[in-house]
């Protein structure tokens, strides 16, 4: 297979930067060159040289467009030079929709690619996922960070009623974030706390000393409130173990289980607290979340902290530079429970829907590190892969982030996303507004959702 590759120029330096500079000088449809960077190019060249497809197409589906579907071709045109494939792939906004029809059509992708794994269960059970090979699981285990986590949540249940792995993940995000300005933690004398209890400390000494401790928005329009399910995630993972999230989130405890109504309150310890929120609780509904991290920002800031997902630094003021301006740091657990470090996220997940040798290959591919370092190297998402060095990050801050993820114990996914739509995307967020304002209680909040589960059974 050493044939199908063209002879990359050598550029003096490893890391990316140079890379990325003199990509031009070699293999022109592949944005790093081959052999060169902080990529296990020995692993790759192993891959390609058990692997020929040439003359044959691999289809790919997913809900990535515009910018996401450029950088996907990039990854996957890596799989194209070692085994001689054509891959072509589709995007659409209306994945979710759009996949369902090919599935009733009869015309379902090679490959299709989903941004969560709730509708990729759905198909899995309905017997239109293949299952990958029994030792997948064992893969995930000894590469992936906190990889039984990872194994569980790529093993929906088959049409056989038993669980199996149908897919890869490979794009990851993390949420269990706190934003904050360093020079406002300087200046005052702040540490960063490790643990909930010190964030608890912390928040109470930032009240002594006149200043506000957190901004808080659930505006989103249509999905106004869906911030606040992420804090009481986070915050059921750090007061119970993840087997609990897991039965949370499909319903096996109901929503007004005890645990689950403590985590709520947990999250109104902060939320609830009109001395901890600029602004007020009652005011959070009508602040935008694109706009609640700008109070860090002003002079004097408004806030102290943000807790928010690593998407945020988008809609960040022009001009804030990450590392200067806004940093962050794992949302933490608490020392005394013991559950580890738990980070609450998301990612894509790749799973073959044509029981073909060509995209058995392609998940292979995915089991290499190449296409996770490269996801890494791209500056968009994060990867959980152990084989993937920091220094394929496009920056510090991915570098920052990816430790996060690497240290975690636990991973999950945002529950109200694996939820049924009525619940996660409506209920459940509607709700959480209501107990924010001030208009339910935490028991009234948890048995409005549970009603609502109940009535869809």
């Amino acid at each position: 297979m050493t044939s199908k590759f063209r002879t990359a120029l050598f550029c003096s330096s490893a890391i990316l930067a140079a890379s990325l500079a003199c990509a031009a000088s070699a293999d022109s449809h592949l944005r790093f060159p081959i052999g060169e960077g902080p990529f296990d190019w020995a692993e790759f060249q192993a891959f390609a040289d058990s692997h020929d497809f040439s003359g044959q197409t691999l289809d790919i589906a997913g809900a990535g467009t515009g910018r996401d579907a450029d950088l996907l071709r990039e990854i996957f045109a890596y799989f194209a030079e070692a085994t001689g494939a054509e891959v072509k792939y589709s995007g659409s906004d209306s994945y979710e929709q759009d996949i369902v029809i090919a599935v009733q059509a009869g015309t379902p992708p090679d490959v299709a690619l989903f941004p969560q794994p709730g509708l990729a269960a759905d198909l899995a059970k309905q017997g239109n996922l293949v299952p990958l090979a029994e030792d997948t699981q064992q893969w995930y285990i000894d590469n992936f960070a906190a990889g039984e986590s990872w194994a569980d949540l790529a093993s929906p249940t088959g049409p056989d009623g038993k669980p199996h792995v149908y897919g890869i993940f490979n794009a990851v995000d993390v949420k269990s974030l706190v934003w904050y300005s360093p020079e406002a933690f300087d200046e005052n004398g702040y540490d960063i706390p490790e643990s909930m209890e010190e964030l608890k400390t912390l928040t109470d000494t930032m009240v002594d000393d006149g200043l506000t401790p957190f901004c808080l928005g659930l505006g989103a329009g249509a999905g106004t409130g869906w911030p606040a399910t992420d804090w009481v995630e986070d915050f059921i993972l750090r007061t119970q173990p993840p087997e609990v999230y897991d039965q949370w989130v499909k319903n096996e405890i109901p929503f007004n289980d005890p645990r689950v109504v403590a985590a709520i309150e947990e999250y109104g310890y902060f939320a609830r607290n009109d001395d901890y929120v600029d602004g007020g609780s009652s005011a959070a509904a009508t602040i935008d979340f694109r706009d609640s991290p700008d109070g860090l920002f002003e002079f004097p800031p408004k806030c102290m902290m943000h807790r928010q997902a690593s998407f945020i630094p988008t809609f960040f003021p022009d001009g804030i530079v990450i590392g200067e301006d806004a940093d962050f740091f794992y949302f933490p657990a608490y020392e005394s429970k013991d559950l580890g470090r738990p980070v609450l996220g998301s990612g894509g997940l790749a799973t073959i829907m044509q029981d073909k040798p060509i995209a058995h290959a392609f998940m292979a591919f995915l089991q290499t590190s190449l296409p996770h370092a490269l996801t890494a190297a791209q500056g968009k998402t994060l990867t959980p892969h152990t084989g993937v060095s920091l220094d394929a990050y496009a920056n510090d801050t991915g570098r920052a982030l990816a430790e996060i993820l690497l240290s975690a114990t636990t991973f999950r996914f945002d529950g109200s996303d694996l939820m049924p739509g009525e619940i996660g995307t409506d209920a459940f967020w509607n709700a959480m507004v209501e107990y924010t304002t001030g208009s339910l209680t935490a028991d009234e909040a948890a048995a409005a959702i549970q009603a609502r589960w109940d009535s869809i059974r």
